[in-house]
């Protein structure tokens, strides 16, 4: 169901966990729980019951988080990662 803002809620859970994932790793770490994840089936940065769940939020974060390396506000970084998701559903209509 939308919010005041015509948002998901399951969309503003997505950021906040890509927020949270982008403060406490690096680029690499995310990297290598995105490693473990799809080889295991687990990792130590992301605890969730949907194994396609786990991969796009480790992405996300990760894109975020090099972003921030280069200097991006962790909000710009988060528009960026919006747009650029934006760019790929405009693809497949």
């Amino acid at each position: 169901m939308p919010d005041s803002h015509g948002h998901k809620k399951k969309d503003a859970s997505q950021i906040k966990e890509i927020r949270a994932l982008a403060k406490e790793f690096t680029p690499e770490q995310i990297e290598s729980c995105i490693t473990q994840q799809i080889a295991e089936g687990k990792n130590v940065c992301l605890i969730h019951d949907s194994h396609d769940h786990v991969v796009n939020i480790l992405s996300k974060a990760s894109f975020v988080k090099s972003q921030m390396h280069k200097g991006v506000s962790m909000i710009d970084a988060i528009r960026q990662l919006a747009d650029r998701i934006r760019k790929v559903q405009k693809g497949f209509k």
